[in-house]
């Protein structure tokens, strides 16, 4: 396998999930004409944010624990080491009921590590197998985040395919 290859796909993976798929580039993971995650949370009202499904974690909860996840990512990204030893990942899940102050600041730190971490992934570098698994892991985890959210509020749903 060609990893400069790999590696520079990523990014448009990343950004499709976080800022939308766009018609022209075409849409690999969301159906054509999604806004994305943060557009999709952006439309949720802190109340919306504090619903959860059968008892699960709330859409808070959920972006929150996005919001951790990549943070770590970015650590490593920066710093190097390991900041996943040790890390609180049960912290983000007792996120509840937010008010609006709260809905706003989760949103804004998830779009300033989204930010971060697009940019990290858009930088070269040579990488271990267990880093590439890492920055493949990023991707996978988000998309998979972003269907929780869309399971539980119709509100944060993207367009049906071909609409």
């Amino acid at each position: 396998m060609n990893e400069p290859k790999l590696l520079s796909v990523l990014p448009g993976l990343f950004s499709e999930l976080v800022e939308g798929a766009h018609r022209d580039k075409g849409a690999f993971v969301l159906n054509s004409g999604d806004p994305g995650i943060l557009h999709s949370l952006d439309s949720l009202s802190s109340a919306e944010a504090s619903q959860s499904s059968n008892g699960g974690a709330t859409i808070a909860a959920h972006t929150q624990h996005l919001r951790y996840g990549l943070s770590l990512m970015n650590r490593w990204a920066t710093e190097g080491g390991d900041p996943f030893t040790g890390a609180n990942w049960g912290e983000a899940w007792k996120v509840s009921a937010v008010d609006d102050g709260q809905w706003k600041e989760i949103r804004d730190g998830l779009r300033g590590e989204t930010q971060h971490w697009l940019a990290a992934l858009q930088t070269p570098r040579s990488t271990s197998s267990l880093a590439l698994r890492g920055m493949v892991g990023s991707i996978a985890h988000l998309a998979y985040h972003v269907g929780a959210i869309r399971q539980i509020s119709k509100n944060a749903r993207g367009p049906k395919d071909g609409a």
